[in-house]
């Protein structure tokens, strides 16, 4: 079976982005496989489907087996993780919408769920940064840089995930 490698990149507030790339690649017979790191997707050539990717966030690893048994129970098939990101398919009949939150208010639940992943690890990145910048060998001095860079992209992502939050709050 032919095998296909691409790099995409997603931001965890534009995950629906992601499952309409991975629904496109399906429908031009491209199956999602797997993703071993953020943005490297493994395809398996087949017949194009009508298929429905959905991405969850879930960290609870004691209730994991219950979680995806939710899904299975659904219809769902379970893919995999990636991080603590869940992969989901399911084909649909044809001019239906397959969703695995159907209001918005599940919806702003998950990206809550992401944020406050993010904020609860914040003070630990923000010492690490302050215990690199007390040395001053050249190492220490690239690597705080390093460091404060992803600091900012750190901040950038919880600032449009809260951004995210408030727009599906709005529309409840």
């Amino acid at each position: 079976m032919t095998t296909l490698k691409q790099f995409h990149w997603f931001w965890a507030w534009d995950d629906d982005k992601e499952e309409a790339w991975l629904r496109k690649m399906a429908q031009k017979g491209w199956h999602f496989k797997l993703v071993k790191l953020p943005g490297y997707y493994s395809f398996e050539q087949g017949e194009p489907r009508n298929d429905f990717y959905r991405l969850d966030f879930f960290i609870d690893s004691k209730a994991k087996a219950d979680y995806v048994q939710l899904f299975l129970d659904a219809g769902w098939e379970y893919l995999g993780e990636m991080g603590s990101w869940q992969y989901f398919r399911k084909t649909a009949l044809e001019n239906e919408t397959l969703e695995i939150y159907s209001d918005n208010e599940s919806k702003s639940k998950k990206y809550q769920r992401i944020l406050f992943f993010l904020v609860v690890f914040l003070p630990i990145y923000i010492n690490s940064i302050n215990i690199l910048n007390k040395r001053q060998d050249t190492l220490s001095l690239i690597l705080t840089f390093v460091m404060f860079a992803f600091m900012l992209l750190y901040g950038y992502s919880i600032i449009r995930l809260g951004m995210r939050v408030n727009q599906l709050k709005k529309k409840l």
